[in-house]
């Protein structure tokens, strides 16, 4: 059934105490530019894709809100396709939601940056600035320093000398770091090195655990050097007397804060209720995840899960089971996604666990074949009879595209129908199976969908055009909200500093009573 509800109706359901999910269909850039706090970004553009992952389970009572351009009931039928049943419309989307005086918040994974701040403002992690830590590093001060970040982060720029070792496992391989000096965390701004900072401290309260002040931003606003193109480190390894002192920091801090421990069987039972989602997140190391898979669980780092709730978990107030082996960086991410409303559980690994199957996500019915090879494609190009329609991410098309081909997002194709034949342009995501959808539904045949996508087309012997950007405001797949700011754009470090500081302060009495810091 598809409802539709006023802004200040949602406002309620979004404050409520039930389980909903809040969807924005809008893509990444305009969403980045203002959103509702709690709502979650499902761009348009693969919107069957995300949603499945983001809410698995077809009964979730969803709520949708557009740009006030008429997709949601788009969105709604197909929701209604892949099996959703409660589904309520935002009428008049985001300019109706601005206009009732609501608060559009920038940026994006906001509920976890604010997360982040609140917890500074309570519990005042140790912050040491720029300047006294290059003094510290110069001297060759005791300390360790470690940039918590991904090593995909760690690599586009770090501050030298920092090591990179995510949060999660910093707590994890504590007994297997060297030295007794301060440890020092630092991630690109402000989140995930405060949650760390205060993570540790309280799993290791003897030991001195400080963040530095604004990260890489702020080591740059300082006038000091980054350094890119960084190799990460392999991550140090336990011995068993480690591992031993890890599990027994878990069960201490498992026990402290009543956070509960699930068993496969308990596992099973909330997969089978019908009433929650359950989300199955293991929380280990990328290696650790790769060598012992757990099929039924989505790999998402222990730091990951907390700094980006809401790019792997589309429910507010959802049931989430953290596997991890010991169950220390599982207690800490569920120490804070509780934090963020979730009702969550920590599951040790055992081959109970490892023998649980995948769980089918809702599908859209099956496309028709509309492919065409890509040899025919070119000739027919090359006559007149067809153009090439790029459905890549707009980082890909800039990079390299075939000469003559134009760009385009889902949200646009209503304009294109009537203009030519279109040659569908992907890759391997699915922006060109989601095309071909928007085509069906708007009633074209006019279009076919390259086989084997824009590198079968280059193997044909396409011509191909690299180094071409967009102009950004075109590229609405971007986000947008203080772009360049890990580029040497000082203006928009400052810019997103001075935001993050300022969430809690732009929070509403209902909005701040979600988080349980």
């Amino acid at each position: 059934m598809i409802k539709q509800c006023t802004v200040n109706e949602a406002v309620q359901l979004v404050n409520s105490t039930e389980e909903i999910g809040f969807l924005d269909l809008r893509e990444i850039g305009p969403f980045s530019e203002g959103h509702p706090l709690f709502a979650v970004p499902v761009p348009f553009s693969v919107f069957e894709e995300r949603v499945a992952k983001l809410v698995p389970r077809p009964g979730s009572r969803l709520l949708l809100i557009d740009g006030g351009d008429g997709l949601a009931p788009t969105a709604a039928e197909t929701l209604r396709e892949m099996g959703y049943q409660d589904i309520t419309l935002v009428d008049g989307g985001i300019p109706a939601w601005e206009e009732a005086g609501h608060t559009l918040f920038e940026g994006v994974n906001v509920p976890s940056k604010t997360l982040g701040e609140l917890a500074e403002a309570r519990h005042r992690a140790r912050l040491i600035d720029p300047m006294t830590l290059e003094e510290w590093l110069a001297e060759g001060t005791r300390l360790s320093f470690f940039d918590c970040r991904p090593p995909s982060e760690y690599r586009r720029m770090t501050i030298p000398g920092a090591l990179n070792l995510p949060t999660g496992e910093i707590a994890h391989r504590l007994p297997a770091l060297d030295g007794d000096g301060p440890i020092v965390l630092t991630c690109a701004g402000r989140t995930r090195s405060i949650l760390g900072t205060i993570g540790l401290s309280f799993i290791a309260p003897d030991r001195e655990f400080c963040a530095l002040e604004n990260g890489t931003q702020g080591w740059a606003l300082a006038g000091l050097e980054l350094a890119r193109g960084n190799s990460a480190q392999p991550l140090p390894d336990l011995t068993s007397a480690g591992a031993f002192e890890t599990r027994a920091r878990a069960d201490a801090f498992l026990s402290k804060y009543s956070i509960s421990v699930a068993s496969t069987r308990e596992v099973i039972d909330f997969l089978g209720d019908s009433t929650r989602t359950t989300y199955l997140i293991d929380v280990r190391s990328d290696q650790e995840a790769a060598d012992d898979r757990l099929p039924a669980f989505t790999h998402v780092p222990c730091g990951q899960i907390v700094q980006a709730t809401d790019s792997f978990v589309g429910l507010l107030r959802a049931r989430v089971v953290l596997a991890d082996d010991l169950g220390l960086r599982g207690a800490l991410a569920a120490f804070w996604l509780r934090s963020l409303g979730h009702s969550v559980h920590v599951a040790r690994i055992d081959d109970e666990l490892r023998n649980l199957p995948a769980f089918p996500r809702p599908l859209p019915p099956p496309l028709p074949d509309c492919g065409i090879g890509p040899e025919v494609a070119l000739r027919n190009v090359q006559e007149g009879k067809a153009r090439f329609l790029d459905m890549r991410h707009s980082r890909e098309f800039s990079r390299e595209h075939v000469a003559g081909s134009q760009w385009e997002t889902r949200s646009g194709l209503a304009d294109r129908v009537a203009d030519a034949c279109w040659y569908i342009v992907g890759d391997e995501g699915p922006q060109a199976e989601l095309a071909a959808r928007e085509f069906l539904r708007l009633c074209a045949t006019n279009f076919a969908v390259i086989r084997g996508g824009f590198s079968a087309l280059r193997d044909a012997g396409a011509s191909i055009l690299a180094d071409t950007p967009l102009d950004l405001s075109d590229t609405i797949d971007i986000v947008s909200f203080a772009s360049g700011r890990h580029d040497g754009d000082l203006t928009a470090s400052r810019r997103y500093l001075n935001w993050e500081q300022g969430l809690v302060s732009r929070l509403a009495k209902a909005e701040r009573a979600a988080f349980a810091v």
